[in-house]
């Protein structure tokens, strides 16, 4: 009887033990979606300033674009936008140091 007892005692005292709780915090920070947000605008900036180039005649007849905007600035913040804004708040950790693991 005494094996029954020190059996029955141990796994009353395991079912006892607290489980550990696992939590699991979202890696992006506050800042963050704020630079994925200035991405997203500078993007659709970058949009808004090639759409002023379509016009009837978009081209000069010496070969000239009617709007350097839409030809220079646009694609600049397109790229700035995608390859260098989006991705720094991707991958970005702006937690504390001590969070990472």
């Amino acid at each position: 009887m005494t094996k029954h007892n020190t059996q029955k005692g141990k796994r009353a005292r395991t079912a006892m033990k607290k489980k550990k709780k696992e939590s699991w915090d979202f890696p992006l920070t506050k800042k963050n979606f704020y630079y994925l947000a200035v991405g997203l605008g500078v993007i659709i900036l970058g949009y808004i300033l090639m759409a002023t180039g379509i016009t009837d005649g978009p081209a000069l007849p010496d070969g000239k674009w009617n709007n350097p905007m839409a030809v220079t600035i646009a694609p600049i913040l397109l790229f700035i936008g995608y390859v260098l804004i989006i991705p720094m708040g991707i991958f970005k950790y702006f937690g504390n140091k001590t969070d990472k693991k």
